[in-house]
């Protein structure tokens, strides 16, 4: 019986991570590339990437890019059904261009891949922190549900841009003599060289400031015991556990009887991933307000994520 190989890929803004494995989920090689964020650099620059991948994984193996089963990309940017499409089609055209045949095609977001691989296949929460959030819960009957996601003027509670926000308002609050006095100003000033309001206008205004990376600070002076930074992370936990009530709830719902196993519950993202005082926080949180949830490590990488969305895909069609 011919050997069945599938490709998965978690595609961002630095970096995409490739997987090659067989129909049994044995991983045979794992491949990383440049960028492939098809919001930023174009659908044919990210074509471009996934496609040495697929060649790279087709080496790894010594098979054809035709004999791939199925390739599943869950890349950031992807969320819209809209833009799956629309990057599914520049792939395949840029395929035909350079002469690789591919069989099947499977474009998801990075956080639906993420899901997949941090359970591997199976129910659980996924939180993400990154620069924006977002959580997505698979339940018992594999329906997907998300909570927030709603990008960062009408949402993303609990992540970099809203914790930043929330950190140069503190700021703007203590130069103004309206709010707390905050260690932060002085950092912010000698870091980024924002020390007074014409300053500070300019940058985040007219100069595209990047508002995330202020959160880093935020987190910093917090655990040296600034009270508004520390307000502030409580503010984020507060906001991210209410993401995962809701998840919670969410995926509960499609069960009559009382659940008995604790729902799996993963921290992705650099913000909640790491050893933060917003992860400690988060975590004290999570463990004495959700008994009914369990926090656990990704069992998986979302790369394999994606593989296991191209082998459930083929054993639908």
């Amino acid at each position: 019986m011919k050997q069945k190989f599938y490709i998965g890929m978690d595609g961002g803004g630095t970096k995409t991570h490739a997987v090659i494995a067989d129909e049994y989920g044995k991983i045979f090689a794992e491949h990383i590339g440049a960028a492939s964020n098809f919001q930023y650099i174009g659908v044919e620059k990210a074509a471009a990437v996934i496609v040495d991948l697929i060649l790279d994984c087709c080496k790894s193996v010594k098979c054809s890019p035709k004999e791939i089963d199925a390739v599943a990309l869950g890349l950031a940017g992807a969320g819209r059904v809209s833009d799956q499409k629309r990057m599914a089609a520049g792939l395949r055209k840029f395929a035909v261009k350079k002469s690789v045949s591919l069989k099947k095609i499977i474009v998801e977001s990075d956080a639906r891949v993420a899901l997949e691989g941090a359970f591997k296949g199976n129910p659980g929460i996924i939180l993400i922190a990154g620069t924006g959030s977002i959580a997505f819960a698979k339940d018992a009957k594999k329906k997907i549900h998300r909570v927030g996601g709603w990008g960062r003027i009408l949402g993303d509670e609990g992540s970099g841009y809203f914790i930043g926000r929330l950190g140069l308002s503190a700021v703007t609050m203590h130069l103004d003599g309206r709010g707390e006095r905050t260690s932060l100003a002085k950092v912010i000033a000698k870091k980024f060289g924002l020390k007074d309001q014409q300053s500070i206008i300019t940058a985040v205004y007219k100069e595209a400031f990047e508002v995330a990376s202020v959160a880093p600070l935020v987190l910093a002076e917090a655990e040296k015991g600034d009270f508004v930074c520390s307000e502030i992370v409580d503010f984020a936990v507060a906001e991210l556990s209410e993401h995962i009530r809701v998840s919670e709830e969410k995926i509960h719902s499609v069960n009559k009887r009382k659940v008995k196993e604790k729902t799996p519950l993963a921290f992705i993202g650099g913000l909640i991933a790491n050893d933060t005082v917003l992860f400690r926080r988060l975590k004290k949180f999570v463990i004495q307000q959700f008994p009914q949830v369990l926090l656990i490590e990704p069992q998986a990488s979302p790369a394999y994520g994606a593989v296991i969305m191209a082998m459930e895909k083929i054993g639908k069609d």
